[in-house]
């Protein structure tokens, strides 16, 4: 099994103090947390893309090169990559630019995205975020495969025998496709043969495992190889210390201040005490063997070869923080990269084994 540290960037109060770090403080700690990671002997490390409050994480390409210049081995995921709010073109000029500057280290997520202010300010409407998403992808795919492409989609002006620039180092990068509550995006991954990435946050574990079990079955469907298939899957929070006692002390006023901001904003809570969420959620809240344990319930679920993990602090302070990751890579993740499966191509580019 592998594992991602991931940031959204959101830009809010700290939950518990109530203090919020200028953009420039904030931007300085998403580089200190990948810098950790690679430290921690995680595998990757993924920026989210949002377009609206009260996240800051708009250009995760330039983040991500940022990260490129500052770490040597850990791959470079986005997530997601909001292709239906995107033109392909430029999308795949950024990200081929960046696969040379991290040494081939880069991997997508894409998906729809989420939200309507950025749906608004991009002009795409939830009748068609999905057929948008899908013919983006489309061509991305093939201008990274092919040297001219030649497309007359709905959404952008045609190509004709169009070549695009750089080319790219790594053939193909790979490509997940992040699912959160669709079946589209599992269909639209199960149809070119790519990786789901399950977004497994909000609610219990159920709904995910369904919309796993229909990229199963969509795989089969299109007559690839089950032996193929890789799925990654996220958690909805992140605290490991030496005894559970400990765990839930440090973690519970970071849950209470985020059941405050769920209430400010009128948002009915899924989970609506810390002991419900660490039962019920995909959270990693509790000892190590705890955290074993849980990884170990949901891939019975799921088969999952990946897992992510926040790579913010989110409310704990800065010593917490770190010896939460550090007890979570000796204790955790070193058991678990042999009892576990990781993804069939291994880890690394995908020129190494990786369906095109």
């Amino acid at each position: 099994m592998r594992f991602l540290a991931i940031t959204l960037i959101v830009h809010r109060p700290d939950p518990v103090t109530g203090q919020q770090k200028s953009t420039y403080e904030r931007f300085r700690e998403v580089v200190a947390n990948a810098v950790l990671a690679e430290e921690l002997g995680f595998d990757g490390f993924g920026v989210g893309e949002r377009h609206e409050r009260p996240f800051i994480s708009s250009s995760p390409t330039v983040v991500l090169s940022h990260l490129a210049a500052r770490t040597e081995r850990i791959r470079l995921f986005t997530a997601v990559t909001t292709l239906a709010l995107l033109d392909p073109v430029r999308a795949y000029e950024d990200y081929a630019t960046l696969d040379h500057l991290s040494d081939g280290r880069l991997e997508l997520i894409i998906g729809k995205g989420n939200g309507s202010a950025q749906r608004d300010l991009f002009q795409v409407t939830p009748e068609d975020q999905w057929d948008r998403n899908a013919e983006s992808y489309e061509i991305f795919r093939k201008l990274w495969r092919q040297d001219r492409v030649t497309a007359t989609p709905r959404f952008r002006p045609e190509l004709v025998e169009a070549e695009v620039w750089p080319r790219p180092l790594q053939q193909p990068v790979r490509v997940w496709h992040g699912s959160a509550t669709s079946k589209e995006s599992v269909d639209l991954a199960a149809r070119y043969g790519d990786p789901l990435f399950s977004a497994n946050v909000t609610n219990p574990i159920e709904p995910y495992g369904e919309l796993v079990d229909h990229y199963r079955e969509r795989w089969t469907a299109y007559g690839h190889d089950p032996a193929d298939i890789a799925i990654g899957a996220g958690t909805a929070g992140l605290f490991v210390a030496p005894t559970s006692q400990e765990a839930y002390a440090a973690y519970r006023p970071v849950f209470e201040g985020q059941l405050a901001f769920q209430a400010s904003v009128g948002l009915e809570p899924v989970f609506p005490t810390l002991e419900d969420f660490v039962e019920r959620s995909s959270a990693l809240v509790g000892s190590p063997q705890q955290v074993v344990e849980k990884i170990h319930r949901y891939h019975e679920r799921f088969g999952h070869q990946v897992v992510h993990v926040h790579a913010d602090a989110s409310g704990l302070s800065e010593q917490q923080h770190r010896d939460s990751l550090e007890l979570f890579a000796t204790e955790v993740a070193a058991p678990l990269r042999t009892a576990l499966p990781d993804p069939p191509w291994g880890w690394g580019s995908p020129t190494n084994g990786a369906n095109p």
